[in-house]
């Protein structure tokens, strides 16, 4: 099965706990069969896998997203990044481009697309088997997995069949509607359209080629930011008369807000937290190394990072974008390929950043202009080299490094590092990368990437 995972999201909605790097995808929050955290990129890919295990899995996202990816599932997936948000229709198109251009992909073969944030069970990926499997024989040019409703809800679009056939041709396609309305299309077996479309590889290279006039991905790549932003909705399912509609009654969650994700939580409290007797529907998420204490709340949700502190009623959680939106401040915490940062302080002439370096992994060889840096490791061990001199590190050791001074570190174990930054103008420009010469003067280019926070 070959798959498109479409990974998006601002990461306004479960504020603070994700932000413009870190969407809800990445949040681990889940706890698995060995009672590990997961995120629901990890879990989705763990689903897919269980079904599928030759399955070809393919991430179209941002390029603000792929650090949290590689963190998550390092080279596992191939991920196709947007050179800007062009919504679902572009963003698929790239994707598909990708894998016929760049991968030789067999116009063919079937893909499937979905979300890769659904809270699902296991049938659901069986189901996307299935949908992919009618693709490579049917009849039709598209085909869709639509969800039996459980409510009539307002937050989705709606998929109306002909019949009421497990499957059956589509009839037509319904926006988002009020609560009435939708109830009139559940009455005549309307189904939420989950955003899961399946196809061959070569109809959707000839309809994409149609609508957007372009040689090859490298090309569609190169003009990407000229593209019309549209959804994949209007821009093809709406217009295509060949459509089916595969039906799927299983377990399915939007986890699009604090009300909803909570749902999915195994435990009321994550993270240092305590609830008395007096509490009643109420959830913790704690990232903070603080406890949080709540007496008597009462359908509530209180979640706390680097980023800030939530405290709202479940059904106003719904509502919170508007007011993130005037929140500003620096990304504080995130997770890159290379490991992970979090901004503890920050001072009008310092500011003082938490680093993990994974196993195998550092950062790039640098200088800085307008700061001094020093470097207290707190456990691991790795490698530093400063101004071209190589030496070990491990827990204790301090390193200073005044501005111009050139610089990297790389971890052997998991590597966690202080380091204060010093100056009058810290930014993430004031940075210079070298090449870094070992083995004989062979060039080996450092491990990280840019982390956003001065780095």
């Amino acid at each position: 099965m070959n798959i498109i995972l479409l990974s998006g999201g601002s990461g306004q909605r479960l504020w603070p706990l994700s932000n413009n790097i870190r969407s809800k995808q990445f949040i681990r929050i889940f706890s698995n069969e060995e009672g590990k955290l997961e995120s629901m990129l990890t879990r989705v890919y763990r689903q897919i896998i269980s079904a599928d295990p030759e399955a070809v899995i393919t991430i179209a996202t941002s390029r603000k997203q792929i650090s949290s990816i590689r963190n998550q599932l390092g080279d596992r997936v191939s991920v196709c990044a947007e050179p800007c948000r062009r919504d679902t229709f572009p963003a698929i198109c790239l994707a598909a481009s990708y894998l016929y251009y760049e991968q030789g992909v067999g116009e063919e073969e079937a893909v499937v697309v979905c979300p890769v944030d659904p809270y699902v069970e296991d049938s659901y990926f069986e189901a996307l088997k299935e949908l992919s499997g009618m693709a490579e024989t049917g009849s039709a040019n598209l085909f869709l997995l639509g969800i039996e409703p459980t409510y009539a809800s307002e937050k989705y679009g709606y998929i109306l069949p002909e019949s009421s056939a497990r499957v059956s041709k589509v009839e037509t396609f319904r926006e988002k509607p009020d609560a009435a309305t939708a109830q009139g299309y559940i009455a005549r077996g309307a189904l939420w359209n989950g955003g899961v479309f399946a196809f061959r590889l070569g109809y959707l290279m000839r309809r994409a080629h149609e609508l957007l006039s372009f040689t090859d991905y490298r090309d569609l790549y190169a003009r990407y930011g000229e593209l019309k932003r549209i959804s994949f909705d209007y821009a093809l399912a709406e217009q295509e008369k060949a459509v089916q509609v595969l039906r799927y009654n299983g377990g399915w969650k939007d986890l699009g807000t604090w009300n909803t994700f909570t749902e999915a939580m195994t435990e009321p409290v994550l993270g240092k937290g305590i609830l008395n007797e007096t509490c009643e529907n109420t959830n913790v998420v704690n990232e903070l190394n603080i406890p949080i204490l709540c007496m008597g709340c009462r359908n509530m949700v209180v979640a706390a990072s680097s980023d800030g502190i939530l405290v709202s009623d479940k059904e106003q959680s719904s509502y919170i974008k508007p007011f993130v939106e005037q929140i500003e401040q620096q990304v504080m915490y995130a997770e890159k390929s290379w490991g992970s940062f979090t901004v503890l302080d920050v001072q009008e002439d310092s500011l003082t950043i938490k680093i993990v370096l994974l196993p195998g992994h550092g950062l790039y060889y640098h200088s800085h202009d307008h700061r001094d840096e020093v470097w207290t490791v707190m456990s691991g061990t790795g490698r530093a080299v400063i101004d071209g001199v190589e030496r070990k590190v491990c827990a204790g050791d301090v390193i200073s490094m005044p501005a111009g001074c050139r610089h990297t570190v790389s971890a052997e174990t998991e590597l966690k590092i202080i380091e204060v930054q010093m100056g009058e103008n810290i930014t993430v420009e004031d940075k210079h990368k070298y090449p870094l010469q070992q083995d004989g003067g062979e060039c080996k280019p450092g491990l990280g990437t840019e982390c956003g926070c001065g780095r």
